[in-house]
């Protein structure tokens, strides 16, 4: 599954990439990009966990910025 998300409140692109590189580490995760100019987080991982990825990747978003937020509608 791919899906994309809003973000709130990311600060630079050094962020945007620390971003990635944590959550490309997540058991689950086939492909992510945060992209600092649109404020948006693609996220593609696995059906059957990716609602619990997802929430461990706004987990190390807040990590890296701690102002940041994915909207998660």
């Amino acid at each position: 599954m791919k899906k994309t998300f809003e973000m709130e409140e990311l600060d630079c692109a050094h962020c945007a990439a620390r971003m990635e590189e944590g959550i490309r580490k997540l058991d689950g995760v086939i492909d992510v990009s945060v992209n600092f100019l649109t404020q948006k987080l693609t996220l593609e991982a696995e059906d059957a966990v990716f609602e619990k990825v997802l929430k461990q990747a706004a987990k190390v978003c807040r990590k890296v910025d701690s102002h940041c937020n994915v909207i998660i509608k």
